[in-house]
């Protein structure tokens, strides 16, 4: 999915956001060695391989809209957190570029993966050198020391979900090693919550919000990270391919433990789904079943405990009430996706 895909209202934030940063991404990415920041451009949608400019639609520019709302919220000025906005995106892509390889994904956003593209050792190095242009785009603003910091954290996280997430493939659908839900927040909040998180605190740390207020803002985009992984959850069995730009039922080929699995295999109607996924090619029975045995049910009513939980958040903390309309905004957007 794109922005394009959004709501009328969420579309207008985060195009708004991203008109904001989107020249000093540009620039950022211009600072790389020649190739990598090909590979760059062509990750973001702004090139063909071989560097001749496209319009292809990019991301949803959501990370670095969190960072404008996040400097706003505080009370600041929205283009205090450009630098932010930029770091956060480019540890994004950093992460897609990795994680395409990790999974063996072929495409993304409807063309070639980079990998696919350019090559598995380019598409890594491609990552390495937007992870430290990354930490050297905040490292040379005011307050990016601590800035830096929250960035630094935020990424040992998510190595530490990425991690668990890889690892819960390898592990049995049922019996005492099984999966857990509790250990599946765990994951999600880390491999996708952090940045999220991230992305909220540093906007408002380098518009001089204090740390009680940092520290409310990173929790709202942990819970959103959950909450965001949730509905991915459900869009990765039973979402349009057309919509989603993966292949239905990946996730369930691919033996990753989502939540609508996880919650589907607690119930006596699933005792056939352990079968069912370890037979690939029987992807669309294994989802029946998980959708009888109330797994996607399960999720999305989890989902809007989280949502519940952000909106309780953002009432509670002081912020500017207009910021506060604007997340709100792209709350509903992403967990409303298209289900």
């Amino acid at each position: 999915m794109t922005a394009l895909h959004a709501p009328p209202a969420a579309h207008e934030v985060l195009a708004r956001c991203t008109a904001l940063v989107r020249p000093a991404l540009r620039e950022a990415v211009d600072r790389l060695h020649p190739w990598m920041a090909e590979m760059a451009a062509y990750s973001f949608g702004w090139c063909e391989v071989g560097g001749t400019p496209t319009t292809t639609p990019g991301g949803k520019g959501v990370r670095q809209a969190l960072a404008v709302l996040g400097a706003r919220a505080a009370g600041a000025d929205a283009r205090t957190a450009i630098p932010a906005a930029v770091a956060v995106e480019l540890v994004h892509t950093f992460s897609l570029l990795h994680d395409d390889i990790m999974d063996g994904d072929a495409t993304r956003r409807r063309r070639p993966a980079v990998w696919k593209a350019y090559g598995t050792g380019p598409a890594v190095l491609a990552g390495d050198a937007l992870f430290a242009l990354a930490v050297e785009t905040l490292a040379t603003v005011p307050r990016g020391a601590r800035a830096v910091r929250l960035l630094s954290t935020a990424l040992t996280d998510l190595v530490r979900g990425q991690a668990d997430d890889l690892l819960f493939t390898g592990r049995p659908h049922t019996g005492p090693d099984r999966v857990t839900t509790e250990e599946y927040r765990a994951m999600a909040e880390a491999k996708t919550g952090a940045l999220l998180g991230c992305a909220c605190a540093l906007g408002a740390a380098l518009g001089g919000a204090d740390e009680e207020t940092t520290d409310a803002l990173d929790r709202v985009g942990r819970l959103l990270g959950i909450a965001f992984q949730l509905v991915d959850d459900v869009l990765g069995i039973w979402g349009d391919p057309t919509v989603t730009g993966k292949p239905a039922g990946g996730d369930l080929r691919e033996g990753k433990k989502t939540y609508p699995v996880l919650a589907a295999l607690t119930s006596p109607a699933a005792r056939a789904l352990p079968d069912l996924l370890n037979s690939p090619e029987r992807t669309q029975e294994a989802a029946a079943l998980i959708e009888a045995a109330g797994g996607r049910t399960a999720a999305l009513s989890e989902a809007r405990a989280h949502t519940a939980a952000v909106r309780t958040l953002l009432t509670r903390t002081p912020l500017a009430t207009p910021a506060v309309e604007d997340l709100l905004t792209v709350l509903d957007y992403l967990v409303g996706r298209d289900l």
